[in-house]
């Protein structure tokens, strides 16, 4: 059994770590991260995975941004440990932590990535939403959580204008839950 849970301020340098060791010198550099910086993160969409023995094995973040002034999460990045890779551990972050942000009444996701691996999870390619250069905009990629979330909505992706309004409640390790290994690590 794996355990999933909210990343808790404990965790952060462990999570870096990871980034760290999954991503090339420099990841900070990316232009997705200025959007990031000195932003928060959505924290009760920034999950860790641990196994049995309780070693970190992934994690995913997530941060607010806007698009044409409407809100919109920038999900990245999701690492997961080299020596687990493609065991599906990224998978059960991937669908855990949409259901959640689902649930917390987002509509509409937008992630810098390889079309081929997250289209499984719904994931498209948007036109006419705008990185800041230099991304590739064939690895700009949306997804609607709510029907019609990204209908007409185009234009340079932007930081959080203001903080985010507050979240009722800080996560913490009662959010965890317990997932079995992926049975099929493809999907």
């Amino acid at each position: 059994m794996y355990e999933i849970c909210p990343e808790l301020p404990e965790d952060t340098p462990e999570v870096e770590a990871l980034y760290d060791l999954c991503f090339a010198p420099g990841r900070t550099a990316l232009s997705s991260y200025r959007l990031r910086d000195g932003v928060p993160r959505v924290a009760r969409l920034c999950l860790v995975l641990r196994d049995p023995s309780h070693v970190l094995m992934a994690a995913i973040r997530y941060w607010p941004a806007r698009v044409a002034g409407r809100r919109i999460l920038l999900l990245g990045p999701v690492a997961v440990h080299p020596t687990a890779q493609g065991e599906g551990l990224g998978g059960l972050l991937m669908r855990d932590s949409l259901a959640r942000a689902r649930t917390m009444g987002f509509a509409r996701v937008l992630l810098v990535g390889d079309a081929p691996y997250y289209s499984r999870f719904g994931f498209q390619r948007l036109d006419g939403v705008e990185m800041p250069p230099p991304t590739n905009p064939d690895r700009v990629l949306g997804l609607e959580l709510r029907p019609g979330a990204w209908v007409d909505v185009t234009g340079p992706v932007q930081r959080e204008p203001e903080p985010p309004r507050p979240v009722p409640t800080a996560p913490d390790r009662t959010a965890c839950i317990q997932v079995d290994p992926p049975k099929d690590p493809a999907s």
